[in-house]
């Protein structure tokens, strides 16, 4: 063989093996809150990332994909090949939730048990993302361990822990146990696209209105917010982990990630007028808690326990809640 002819062989020889050592990543919803940020994670540890939306879609790096069409699903993991799968797209307000039960049940159920089952067929990895919301939340249960029963006190609760067995059955039908994983977590906070995207993010526009007038804001129910930058994180080291591991079967399905930071809807807003250097008078803090008579019902305190992620030796630091708006604050200024 010539010298040219060699180098031209040995160059498609190395192609071929880069090929088949790249690591590939779906991520569904990779143009929401938490999605962006597991897109940026897995692009920082030299993965492959295909992020999949829908309203907001931008191909070719955000491929459109109607998660209820099974056809077309099972047609982009044929063609996108991921080793994983990390499924962060899900009706995640419970106030929504409640004005559309049909289409919340056909995302949050429906189209994650098809893409678990199509997943599992394939052995893909995949992590579905969940929520605190699948424990009551009554006072003096928390934390709640991986392992503590689930009864979620309404829709969104509810639709997200069918969600839950509906992806943890696909796998255990294909015989593929430890490839499907739930990923638990609260209500979660970070970089922004409009206030709107985060129930804490949101509480900054609340401060504001308080300028102008009387605005009431719970000060009975107890959240963890979690940053996104943190969550990401965790699912991309989960990956790495579970991936890397020979006999996943004695891996645990079920994990949970929480900041331990700890507030009221009305102590966010106070922090947030602190570090505007506003003044609150205009918020009346409610403590009642739940209007029995209300459809939506909201735990009181649905703290998660992180022991299971530790026992697999993955970091569950999180930035500090104070500093990282302190930090960010200066693009609410007025």
């Amino acid at each position: 063989m010539c010298e040219e002819a060699l180098r031209k062989h040995l160059l498609v020889d190395f192609s071929h093996i880069i090929a088949i050592m790249a690591k590939t990543v779906l991520i569904t919803g990779g143009t929401g809150l938490l999605g962006r940020q597991v897109v940026q994670a897995f692009e920082r540890a030299d993965w492959r990332v295909v992020g999949t939306g829908f309203t907001r879609a931008k191909p070719p790096t955000i491929l459109k994909l109607d998660l209820g069409d099974e056809a077309a699903v099972a047609k982009t993991i044929e063609d996108v090949k991921p080793q994983a799968v990390i499924h962060c797209a899900a009706n995640r307000f419970p106030d929504k939730c409640d004005n559309d039960p049909a289409g919340t049940r056909a995302l949050n159920i429906t189209a994650s048990s098809k893409l678990a089952s199509i997943c599992a067929a394939a052995s893909i990895f995949l992590i579905y993302i969940s929520t605190d919301y699948v424990f009551p939340g009554t006072p003096g249960e928390a934390p709640y361990s991986a392992n503590s029963p689930a009864n979620p006190p309404n829709l969104y609760g509810l639709t997200k822990y069918e969600g839950e067995k509906a992806v943890l059955g696909a796998y255990e039908s294909a015989r593929k146990m430890g490839l499907g994983v739930v990923l638990r977590v609260p209500v979660l906070y970070g970089e922004a696209e409009g206030q709107a995207e985060s129930a804490v993010n949101v509480l900054m526009n609340a401060v504001w209105k308080a300028q102008e007038g009387a605005v009431v804001v719970d000060h009975w129910a107890l959240r963890y917010p979690t940053n996104t930058e943190d969550t990401a994180r965790v699912c991309k080291d989960i990956t790495a982990k579970y991936l890397d591991t020979s006999d996943r079967s004695k891996l645990p399905t079920i994990l949970q990630f929480s900041s331990e930071d700890k507030f009221t809807k009305y102590e966010i807003c106070k922090l947030f007028a602190e570090i505007m250097g506003l003044p609150l008078d205009g918020m009346v803090a409610n403590t009642e808690g739940n209007d029995p008579n209300a459809s939506l019902q909201r735990p009181y305190d649905c703290h998660l326990s992180t022991q299971a992620l530790q026992d697999l030796g993955i970091p569950v630091s999180t930035s500090d809640f104070e500093g990282w708006w302190r930090r960010e604050a200066r693009a609410f200024r007025k």
